[in-house]
């Protein structure tokens, strides 16, 4: 096992898609980052989640305008890195099933508009013009033609790739057990393979931030939110654009309607013919199996809306955690009693959408020493202070 170096000029926690953008807009901007991932690349929620780029799921706003952005520069990477990771700009639906999401999805809608948008709400059987396969259930629906779909695992392995090229380490199977500071500040990170002096430290591990938070005496309000997913037999073209239920996104920014408002959908139909059919949106700890009752409300839920898909065979169920926040926004930016300290995680089901602008502004922000654009909205420390700092005092924490 190869030692680790002994310095870096960043050293980036976790290599899963937003780790391994933040590494690869390092490498681009000249910086030569070295990135511990415990396990292997893609092996947490990067690996085990949908490839959904769904502009209609984010919030009107700021939220709304880094996925464009984000949207943008992944369809611009594509020339950059050496390895195809399947964007299709297929456009998306979201199917209303009752008028009282009708009534919501007007709203929401309208506001994304005001957002800049291309979106607009069309009716039943408009949506069944521009979707066959969906059920007369579905009474309307809010239609993009700028959603698109990705394969998830090859885009963040495209991204480490793309690093290496420039000049970063990829390291797996690093597992950090430590940091060291002086005067509070970030000098050093202890792995499994040695010692990494650095000065900069990006912690992009997703749901499992909170851990690796703690040795720093930070307690990040990020907890992991289960999502069990269904994966068909490759079929002929059942499905022309990715799709979600309004409850998805109803159910995504108010968790206490996850109870009462219904199994919420989302669906896509890879550039092999099979289809991932999802998703739970569970608290569940730490635990990554899937459940009877979980699959088969989502079975029930899809072929509600997609009748066609009774008759197709589900091969297999997976699920992966994903990082939620209480205002369903991921956190960006330095931690101020940790200087050198910088959060990417917290994304929950927008990481693969956000990967390529979150990438840019972490590096932006480390090499410049601001991004762009403005991240207050996306502060760290937004909800409280840190636990405590005395651990960043106190040299390496256990």
């Amino acid at each position: 096992m190869k030692r680790a170096p002994a310095t870096a000029d960043a050293v980036v926690i976790g290599c899963g898609v937003i780790g391994a953008s933040v590494a690869f807009h390092l490498a681009l901007a000249g910086l030569r980052p070295v990135v511990c991932e415990r396990a292997d690349l893609a092996a947490g929620s990067s690996g085990a989640c949908d490839g959904l780029v769904f502009l209609q799921s984010k919030k009107p706003g700021l939220h709304l305008h880094l996925a464009l952005e984000s949207q943008r520069r992944l369809e611009a990477l594509r020339a950059m890195v050496p390895l195809d990771y399947e964007y299709l700009r297929c456009g998306g639906l979201v199917a209303i099933g009752d008028e009282a999401e009708h009534e919501a999805m007007r709203r929401y809608v309208a506001a994304q508009r005001d957002s800049g948008l291309d979106v607009r709400l069309v009716n039943g059987p408009e949506a069944r013009r521009l979707e066959p396969a969906l059920s007369e259930a579905v009474i309307a629906a809010a239609y993009s033609p700028l959603d698109a779909q990705i394969n998830p695992m090859r885009l963040t392995l495209a991204l480490a790739a793309g690093a290496r090229q420039r000049g970063a380490r990829i390291m797996p199977r690093t597992a950090v057990t430590g940091f060291e500071c002086q005067a509070g500040a970030i000098c050093a990170v202890a792995t499994t393979r040695g010692t990494i002096r650095t000065r900069t430290v990006v912690l992009a591990t997703g749901a499992d931030t909170p851990r690796l938070a703690a040795l720093l005496g930070l307690d990040p309000p990020i907890r992991p939110r289960r999502g069990q997913l269904l994966v068909t037999a490759p079929q002929r073209q059942i499905l022309r654009h990715c799709l979600i239920s309004a409850r998805y996104i109803a159910v995504k920014y108010d968790p206490a309607l996850a109870a009462r408002s219904g199994q919420s959908v989302s669906m896509e139909q890879t550039a092999r013919g099979n289809l991932l059919l999802g998703s739970t949106r569970e608290f569940a700890g730490y635990d990554r199996n899937t459940t009877v009752d979980g699959i088969q409300a989502i079975a029930a839920a899809c072929t509600h809306i997609v009748p066609v898909l009774k008759q197709v065979q589900v091969i297999r169920a997976f699920a992966g955690l994903r990082p939620w926040t209480p205002d369903g926004l991921p956190l960006l930016g330095p931690v101020p009693a940790v200087p050198g300290l910088v959060l990417a995680a917290g994304h929950e089901g927008d990481g693969i959408a956000l990967s390529a602008v979150t990438g840019a502004l972490i590096a932006e922000l480390i090499v410049n020493g601001r991004p762009r654009i403005d991240l207050n909205d996306f502060d760290p420390m937004r909800f409280s202070a840190p636990a405590s700092a005395e651990a960043a005092a106190n040299g390496v924490s256990p």
